[in-house]
């Protein structure tokens, strides 16, 4: 489930160069706003009921790993060279594997941590062209990698209760209005357009399998195997997407590219085989406070 959530968030890659003359934030507006109706359908429209506890979990989970992330991803892109971003946020796995255990009052694994440093090791090789990162690509960059960490933790409590279903439609239809104040904001209020053809057929696929499909999967993921282990699949991100791009000529399949690739291989089985060693522990998900 993991490794196919990050797999299909990789594909937005072609969606990506597809919506390049679409204005952004309107984009991912439309994009959340048809991710929450298809999350309605599914679920017989009807929304699970919210107790108080689960409110700022939720709201903190919508407003860092989908609005706040997205706001910082653009600018750090703009700033600097993507694949240097890309790099600092591959770092994730690294994170989840030292926060995921402490959330829940148990010591990181050593070796799932350092199986999180082989696959940030090989995202970067399958993604680093050599740019360098300026001071507010490299800041927003960091802010970037704390918010898709908090996408990932501000759900193992709400997991139990709401269900990978549950919290998937709250976040895509509570982030709706903020994309749609930062579009008016960014694009200007004369700036929305209807799109064309193809630009719907993107985003499209960004509503259908990049949000609706990924999230469930991966929330699906992180309820049984825990944060820590799921994280280690973000390095399938960087792979899917050289993939589609070597498909489509727009990325070279260099030597480096490649090790890259089978470094992220080896270090999520390293990491999976040391989580699951007698003694470990199994991530549990049902009675983390916050």
């Amino acid at each position: 489930m993991a490794f196919t959530a990050q797999a299909l968030v990789g594909s937005s890659f072609v969606a990506a160069v597809t919506l390049d003359d679409y204005p952004v934030a309107a984009g991912q507006a439309g994009r959340y706003a048809l991710a929450a109706l298809v999350m309605l359908a599914i679920a017989g429209f009807r929304f699970p009921r919210l107790t108080r506890p689960d409110i700022l979990p939720l709201l903190g989970l919508t407003i860092t790993g989908l609005a706040l992330f997205n706001a910082l991803m653009i600018v750090a892109v703009e700033a600097s060279d993507p694949a240097a971003v890309g790099v600092i946020v591959g770092c994730v796995p690294v994170l989840l594997a030292l926060l995921g255990p402490l959330q829940r009052g148990a010591r990181p694994l050593p070796r799932v941590v350092g199986a999180g440093v082989v696959v940030a090791v090989g995202a970067a090789l399958v993604q680093w062209t050599g740019e360098g990162l300026s001071t507010v690509g490299f800041l927003c960059a960091l802010g970037a990698l704390a918010c898709e960490a908090a996408f990932t933790l501000l759900a193992v409590p709400l997991l139990p209760r709401l269900g990978p279903l549950g919290i998937t439609q709250w976040a895509t239809a509570l982030v709706v209005p903020m994309l749609v104040a930062w579009a008016l904001v960014v694009d200007g209020p004369g700036a929305q357009r209807l799109p064309h053809l193809d630009e719907a057929l993107a985003l499209l696929w960004l509503t259908v399998a990049v949000t609706a499909v990924a999230f469930l999967c991966w929330y699906g993921a992180v309820q049984r195997i825990g944060p820590e282990r799921a994280g280690l699949f973000s390095g399938v991100l960087p792979i899917s997407a050289a993939a589609i791009g070597a498909m489509t000529g727009s990325v070279e399949l260099t030597p480096v590219r490649v090790a890259g690739a089978v470094a992220v291989a080896v270090g999520v089985t390293l990491g999976m085989l040391a989580a699951r060693r007698p003694g470990a522990g199994t991530p549990a998900t049902g009675t983390v406070p916050m």
